[in-house]
């Protein structure tokens, strides 16, 4: 086996942003695809979250999962916003191909979402965080 290729989970949210960004649809929903927010950032937006990435290698080669989360904020009264936020992200990653710099994608699966109210007052804010698991390869030499 040659050795390993770079971590994968800064490629993979790099391909997510963009496959995220590129869909006119869900950016029509949306102020923004970002990997940090300011203060001032208008709602609703996407928050690249936190990156887990563990080795899914093979006999013959090295491969990587990544579970990226995502969170949609969102300030509508209510969860509908948010909800349709999530499902065009859905539609837009789950098993659809990426384009992971310097890996091969095999897979994305939606793995779970979640409704939450932000309990600071005034109590405004709805949160939905949503978790993806995304294989990779590294390619052939």
């Amino acid at each position: 086996m040659s050795t390993p290729a770079a971590l994968a989970a800064l490629a993979t949210r790099d391909a997510v942003r963009v496959a995220l960004t590129g869909d006119a649809a869900l950016m029509g929903l949306v102020t923004g695809v970002l990997d940090w927010a300011p203060e001032d950032q208008a709602y609703p937006y996407i928050h690249l979250g936190d990156s887990f990435e563990t080795p899914a290698n093979a006999h013959d080669r090295h491969g990587s999962e990544v579970v990226q989360t995502l969170h949609v904020w969102s300030k509508y009264r209510g969860f509908a916003q948010g909800l349709e936020i999530a499902g065009r992200i859905r539609q837009v990653l789950d098993h659809q191909p990426l384009t992971i710099t310097g890996h091969r994608w095999t897979w994305t699966r939606f793995v779970s979402m979640q409704t939450l109210t932000d309990p600071e007052p005034p109590g405004d804010l709805r949160h939905l965080p949503m978790t993806f698991r995304i294989g990779s390869e590294q390619p052939p030499a």
